[in-house]
């Protein structure tokens, strides 16, 4: 891990990018962290649309984060921002474009083809940042994840056993395969729905709510689109992650 730059922020927070490889990624961390007093870690998951478009969502979050108590990291997904596109997946969206424009449904095939490649390269690369972040003197765990995409978070839930919590987005497409890994999802959950996501299939997500195999996970569905959060779901997602993390 190479770190690239470093702000201070107005509320005491300290933002670092770095790059792992190929890979850019963003940490943020309390001031008040440090080897002495190592603090929690969440991973904040987001859609594929490039860290800097989605980084004022990001970056509040995590000033939220870090006013909890607990450092917060992402990173580039695959094929967004600079990153080498991937033209299979852009080959994807494109049939998944038509089909929404064209009032069809999104066919399982698209739906495939655009979601588990991304998770099969996405996956390794959390887990290899994971590794890295946790070597930080200022990191110490126990750490979380947060967003989505939410079969990334699905399947990081499955096989890294670092990550003892996760607040999922029930905001994007799921494959099939994702219900069967869900199964064996087992550490507590906190999944938001928003009822009227006009690109959620709202059943989708009932379902996959359904087939997760933990024994503490809720559900916490609120009117609206996808922008229409409000602004207790957060709190209410905060309040999950001190339980499970402090």
């Amino acid at each position: 891990m190479h770190f690239t730059s470093q702000l201070r922020l107005d509320d005491n927070v300290l933002e670092r990018k770095f790059t792992l490889g190929e890979i850019p990624g963003i940490l943020w961390t309390p001031v008040s962290a440090s080897a002495d007093a190592p603090v929690p870690l969440i991973l904040l998951g987001h859609p594929p649309l490039g860290l800097h478009r989605v980084y004022p969502r990001l970056v509040a979050r995590a000033r939220h984060t870090a006013a909890d108590g607990f450092a917060a990291a992402t990173i580039e997904l695959p094929g967004s921002g600079d990153r080498p596109r991937r033209p299979a997946a852009e080959q994807a969206r494109a049939d998944m474009r038509r089909a929404v424009e064209a009032g069809e449904p999104v066919s399982d095939e698209i739906i495939d083809a655009l979601v588990l490649p991304l998770v099969e390269k996405a996956v390794p690369e959390w887990q290899a940042a994971l590794d890295a972040l946790l070597e930080l003197p200022e990191i110490g765990g126990p750490v979380g994840y947060s967003g989505g995409v939410i079969s990334i978070g699905v399947r990081l839930a499955r096989v890294d056993p670092r990550i003892v919590a996760a607040g999922l987005f029930a905001g994007s497409f799921v494959p099939r395969a994702m219900y069967e890994e869900a199964r064996h999802v087992t550490i507590p959950l906190h999944v938001l729905l928003q009822w009227d996501d006009e690109g959620n299939d709202r059943q989708a997500a009932l379902n996959l709510f359904d087939a997760f195999g933990s024994k503490e996970k809720s559900l916490h569905a609120n009117m609206g689109g996808h922008a229409g959060v409000p602004q207790y779901a957060g709190d209410s997602a905060a309040q999950f992650f001190t339980r499970h993390l402090k």
